[in-house]
């Protein structure tokens, strides 16, 4: 049995788990941790849960931050500005093309790290001599893609919450057009990407329920039997469960008939790579 608590190092980014021993922790708190990198300056995202899982190797707090634990990681945040300035006038000096993003350096100052955003590969190897050079620490840069750029720097989606990618997201799933189309969303770009520019996450979290309503849901022009008679399905509210139905006769009335309540009598296909209802 052993205590589990997330930490969001620096307090952006993915959490990651960590033991924590006998500390009793709170969301919200300051800790140094310890990882395969070095030491690190972290958040607690969650409160410390008791799990079974083995913890020998896992990365582990080493205490809740000191006053001088804080005035070090705010030291760092000032080195850091002036690292990232200086690494702007090497890529230009060197004529590189990639788009730097931040700078971080290890709680303990034995590692720089770079994060930064090229279209291809950038050969990088004079620049991080040069740099180096400069801080006398080990130096690395690592290319990001648009999605881990906006988790790094953080902000607010159309929802009005903070971004799920920087806030509590662990790991990102694969979201894809089909979703969109299954969920009868507009396909307006603005209202389905995020700030990333990337289809919204969050089309991940309802995909499941939508997959298991269209299952059960008639498709369009099927032809159903209703309470009110015989008629042909013209749409469906999937989350409602409730089916748009227009009656056979002259007048062609149209209803709404819960799911429930009607029988599929004539199924037809949604044409392939078209919208389901």
């Amino acid at each position: 049995m052993h205590n589990i608590v997330s930490v969001r190092l620096h307090g952006r980014g993915k959490p990651q788990q960590f033991a924590c021993g006998d500390l009793l922790l709170t969301v919200g708190q300051s800790v140094v941790v310890e990882t395969e990198q070095g030491v690190e300056f972290g958040v607690v995202t969650t409160t410390p849960v008791t799990l079974d899982a083995a913890a020998e190797d896992m990365p582990r707090v080493m205490r809740v931050a000191l006053d001088d634990d804080l005035r070090h990681y705010e030291a760092n945040q000032t080195l850091e500005a002036e690292a990232f300035r200086i690494c702007k006038d090497r890529i230009a000096h060197f004529k590189l093309d990639m788009n730097l993003l931040d700078a971080q350096y290890l709680f303990d100052n034995r590692k720089l790290i770079f994060y930064f955003m090229a279209d291809g590969r950038v050969d990088f190897r004079q620049l991080v001599k040069d740099l180096a050079s400069i801080f006398h620490v080990r130096i690395e840069l690592r290319q990001i893609g648009v999605r881990d750029e906006a988790r790094l720097i953080g902000g607010i989606g159309q929802c009005g919450r903070e971004l799920c990618c920087s806030s509590f997201l662990k790991e990102f799933h694969p979201v894809t057009i089909k979703m969109v189309k299954e969920q009868n969303l507009s396909m307006n770009p603005q209202k389905i990407s995020g700030v990333c520019g990337r289809l919204l996450c969050c089309l991940n979290y309802e995909q499941e329920a939508y997959e298991d309503l269209n299952r059960r849901l008639p498709t369009r022009n099927s032809i159903v039997k209703t309470p009110s008679g015989k008629g042909v399905v013209t749409g469906c509210h999937a989350l409602k469960e409730l089916v748009q139905v227009r009656l056979e006769g002259d007048e062609g009335e149209t209803i709404l008939v819960p799911l429930s309540e009607i029988e599929i009598l004539v199924s037809v296909k949604p044409k392939r790579g078209g919208r389901r209802q």
